[in-house]
């Protein structure tokens, strides 16, 4: 019953990301018209403003009018995650909510890629550093937490075998 449960977390993670995703996008394009902002309440104002932009490109407004491009881009790197994801070995369950955050975002934008040929973004921050950060959406900020997560993992695990490979050291020294 475990091994189930872990096997269904990616699909669980990646299904609930591009349910939100896709809920939170049809929400401002419904409500808002490009370029509008709306503030949710006066407190939320000095974080983030929610402010409808259609993003052709990738992230900071690179590759503008690429959006075929990118969403076979999307396709592909969508298809390599299932596939890393089928020879995943047990016992790795912040790997697979790493992966699910990355395959629920780029799900959730290739979405918007194949039905309305560009992105809709959304989060317009406010607060310091982060004031004239991108208007990014709920996709994108899933994406980069999956590739930091997934970083920690790397790092985590290069900790770990350094460790074991000095403890090998010194048992087979002593």
């Amino acid at each position: 019953m475990r091994r189930l449960g872990e096997l269904l977390l990616l699909p669980f993670v990646a299904l609930a990301i591009l349910a939100a995703d896709q809920v939170t996008k049809s929400l401002v394009v419904a409500h808002l018209q490009p370029g509008q902002s709306i503030e949710l309440a006066p407190w939320l104002t000095p974080v983030f403003v929610v402010t409808r932009v259609s993003n052709t490109g990738v992230a900071f407004g690179m590759l503008q009018g690429m959006s075929d491009i990118l969403a076979v881009v999307t396709l592909f790197v969508v298809g390599m995650l299932l596939l890393y994801y089928r020879h995943l070995p047990p016992g790795q369950p912040l790997l697979r909510v790493a992966l699910g955050f990355q395959l629920g975002g780029a799900t959730g934008n290739l979405i918007d890629r194949l039905l309305r040929g560009l992105v809709v973004d959304f989060i317009d921050l406010n607060f310091w550093p982060m004031k004239n950060w991108p208007v990014s959406n709920v996709a994108d900020i899933c994406i980069v937490t999956g590739v930091i997560l997934l970083a920690l993992l790397m790092v985590w695990e290069q900790w770990q075998e350094t460790r074991r490979q000095k403890a090998l050291s010194v048992e087979e020294a002593g």
